[in-house]
């Protein structure tokens, strides 16, 4: 048997953002218009026995038991776990600590010792370090890299150890589209479960929907969008996010990775602006790429016609959301890349060299000695990682013109102008 449930697919949903304004109409403790915050981290039972069914999992929450610690559940975290999955469309959903925190409790969920993964060679170097480095030296679990983009080698990969498939549905920092209805089905037909890390196109792509058993997010990016809190989300099945808690052998429950209730209280007021704020992001980036393209210069978004998934991005996405909010600019070299940023944030004011994504102002780095930086040169040139490329995440603070302009002067200061007007 190669997983520990069957694998369920989700069932379609009309719209997230209405099953989640259903979801989120709750009235706080007080009757606030917002939840309440239960700071506690341990619950009283009203009677000895639901203690003792609460630690055999006979009894929970939601079937007629009580919370019991805060490393298990807490009611404001679990209340916006219970909007995640309205978001994700799925049954359930497990708010953690941090979006690593989330991809570790889900692989160590899975997989046992001698088992293996099958993932994209092109993802967020935590993830990379955690699968490549991490697992193999602690847990004897392997992990085979491959091109997403190429679904016959995903399916000629898998052997009788795979136990899952893990791919983010648009690649960090390359953002090539992982083809999910495909990968579902070549998943599906190996008996194994599909994870698909959804943390950059939170609303536009809906993995649930187009066949993914489980999705995680790292909450820190588009979906807080204010870059002052870290977590992260598992979204799948209720069996499996019982079994990521279970109290004996759940990786959730034993390894710790709490979010706190402050935190949740905190997201969960922002769930309800994030069409919004992915609608803003998504429009000033397009602009920029396009205007970028106009140039002449070696610009990568999904929303332009010539990138390569870019038909395919058109028919799975949700056309009301964009095209996602993170571009990257190849400049050649990484002192050039350096170059650019600097004046870009010392002189301009356009934005931070700072890692991470989905700030409601620009963030920008060099991924390749950045947030790639765990991988060996020769994996980065495997993941189309070239030393000069930038990611943008573009925010939406000031105005277009105001932002193009700076981002022009800095261009030519960069000398990218300059060697574009010579090509």
């Amino acid at each position: 048997m190669k997983t520990t449930e069957p694998v369920i697919k989700h069932p379609k949903i009309k719209n997230p953002i209405e099953t989640l304004a259903n979801t989120r109409h709750e009235f706080g403790e007080h009757g606030g218009v917002n939840m309440s915050i239960e700071a506690s981290t341990t619950f009283t039972a009203m009677h000895p026995d639901i203690l003792s069914d609460m630690f055999t999992g006979e009894k929970g929450p939601d079937n007629g038991g009580c919370y019991l610690y805060g490393r298990h559940f807490n009611p404001t975290v679990y209340n916006l776990g219970r909007q995640m999955a309205a978001l994700a469309g799925t049954e359930a959903a497990y708010c953690a600590a941090s979006g690593m925190g989330a991809i570790a409790g889900v692989i160590l969920g899975i997989c046992n010792e001698r088992d293996e993964v099958v993932a994209s060679n092109a993802i967020y170097g935590g993830s990379f370090a955690l699968l490549h480095d991490f697992l193999p030296a602690k847990c004897g679990i392997s992990t085979c890299f491959v091109d997403i983009t190429d679904t016959d080698a995903v399916a000629s990969v898998i052997t009788d150890r795979t136990r899952l498939i893990f791919t983010e549905s648009v690649a960090n920092p390359t953002l090539r589209l992982a083809d999910i209805p495909r990968l579902a089905a070549i998943a599906r037909d190996a008996a194994i479960p599909l994870v698909v890390d959804n943390t950059f196109a939170p609303l536009l792509l809906r993995p649930a929907e187009l066949g993914a058993d489980i999705v995680v997010h790292s909450m820190t990016k588009f979906i807080s969008g204010a870059s002052d809190v870290i977590a992260g989300a598992v979204c799948g099945t209720e069996s499996f996010i019982g079994q990521l808690m279970d109290l004996h052998t759940g990786p959730l429950m034993l390894l710790g990775p709490t979010m706190d209730p402050n935190v949740a209280a905190a997201i969960s007021l922002r769930l309800a602006h994030l069409p919004l704020r992915m609608r803003a992001h998504s429009e000033r980036a397009l602009a920029i790429a396009e205007r970028l393209e106009d140039l002449g210069l070696e610009v990568c978004y999904p929303g332009l016609p010539g990138h390569p998934d870019h038909a395919r991005f058109t028919e799975l996405h949700c056309p009301e959301y964009g095209f996602g909010g993170v571009l990257t600019l190849d400049c050649g070299d990484e002192q050039t890349a350096n170059t650019l940023m600097s004046c870009l944030q010392n002189e301009l004011r356009f934005g931070y060299m700072a890692v991470s994504l989905g700030y409601f102002d620009t963030l920008m780095s060099c991924s390749g000695s950045s947030t790639s930086s765990e991988m060996s040169e020769e994996d980065k040139a495997e993941a189309g990682i070239s030393p000069g490329l930038v990611r943008m995440s573009v925010g939406y603070t000031g105005t277009l013109e105001q932002r193009w302009g700076q981002l022009l002067r800095a261009l030519d200061r960069a000398g990218l102008d300059a060697r574009n007007a010579a090509a």
